[in-house]
């Protein structure tokens, strides 16, 4: 059995035991503290008797005080606080009045305390109980606060894990309107076997796809895998116009990404690389690791040799609103503000995109979550 102050359970975790625990000893170390000093000063043992009376009182009333305050807290703030002042005031007189007729009772019955005597045992009382009561709403509060904050913290995950799927699928249907375009052109030029091909190969490529979560991380060699069945469809509209190459460092391989992050960049370079040039173009997948461990950066560059950005062509995003923009997004969501996303402007020919992004492996996420 564990040993409760040795536990690696949080102590509020259970709400009901902590004040139960709390309560009991902070009434336990009261009558202790009121018995030493009495015997302190030399007023006997006998002085334990109406302190035992007190503190069973004392231990009473905070019990009424707290199911009353349990209620209250969730008032309004107006309505918390004008009848929580009355309810201390009335149980300080309880108390007061107890403990001065338990003394005057049981060690001193000769002497009632009157006037002054009585009504400074009511403000010492009173300031017994404030103190509880304050502990009590300040313990709460903290408690409320804390749940509150832990259920903005689920909201916020919630809502940017479902803008990272809107963001992720707002990617498919732009593929999916192209290569359906494509197999409905090759249907009408009746070359079913292409079509076929074409069919069978964007059926591996969706199956592929869809069995990662969309807001979810893949290995940087799943998404090259992804990227190579992506070309091997759109090379059935391109043949040797299309020509792609991938240069990936090995120990790159294992990072991890946001699923179909590339996919956009070379669907880009195909529209206004590939597409515009009866020659075609050059796409090229570049991937390095850069720094040293633990500060390590995953550096990944997708280039083409098409006519880039002169004669002011502008490649912002696509026609359908999905392109540069959503990756900057994606990034920003699953990064923050440790990402680069660079658009190379000073190359000479074609067109080139750099991403910075922290290295991680499925483990070292795993740790750190």
């Amino acid at each position: 059995m564990a040993i409760p102050f040795l536990s690696s359970k949080p102590f509020f975790d259970d709400k009901n035991h902590a004040f139960w625990v709390l309560q009991s000893a902070g009434w336990a170390g009261y009558f202790v503290l009121r018995s030493l000093g009495g015997l302190a000063n030399a007023m006997g043992l006998l002085f334990v008797v109406p302190t035992a009376l007190t503190t069973a009182t004392g231990y009473s009333l905070t019990l009424l005080m707290a199911s009353a305050y349990r209620r209250l807290i969730k008032q309004k703030p107006i309505i918390t606080w004008s009848l929580s002042i009355p309810i201390l005031v009335v149980a300080a007189a309880i108390f007061s009045s107890i403990e001065t007729w338990a003394h005057a009772t049981f060690y001193r019955p000769e002497e009632m305390p009157v006037g002054i005597q009585f009504f400074g045992a009511i403000l010492l009382d009173f300031s017994l109980l404030a103190a509880w009561s304050a502990l009590y709403y300040g313990i709460n509060f903290y408690l409320l606060l804390e749940q509150q904050s832990d259920r903005v913290e689920r909201l916020e995950s919630q809502a940017s894990s479902a803008q990272l799927a809107m963001l992720r699928y707002q990617l498919n249907p732009h593929f999916l309107f192209n290569t359906l375009n494509s197999i409905s052109t090759l249907v009408l030029l009746k070359e079913t076997q292409r079509a076929n091909a074409m069919l069978s190969r964007l059926s591996s490529f969706l199956r592929y796809t869809l069995a990662n979560e969309p807001e979810g991380t893949v290995s940087l060699a799943q998404e090259v895998e992804t990227l190579k069945l992506y070309l091997d469809i759109e090379k059935m509209r391109f043949e040797d116009r299309l020509r792609a190459n991938f240069d990936v460092d090995p120990a790159a391989s294992e990072a991890r990404l946001p699923s179909l992050l590339l996919q956009p960049l070379v669907e880009n370079a195909i529209k206004y690389a590939v597409t515009p040039l009866e020659e075609g173009a050059d796409i090229s997948v570049h991937a390095r690791l850069q720094g040293m461990e633990p500060e390590r950066r995953l550096i990944i560059s997708v280039t083409d040799t098409g006519p880039g950005l002169n004669d002011g062509m502008q490649r912002p995003t696509y026609s359908t609103g999905v392109g540069l923009a959503n990756i900057r997004d994606r990034l920003a969501q699953a990064y923050g503000a440790d990402q680069r996303f660079e658009v190379q402007t000073g190359r000479e020919e074609g067109f080139g995109v750099v991403i910075d992004i922290p290295f991680q492996t499925a483990k070292q996420r795993k740790d750190s979550a």
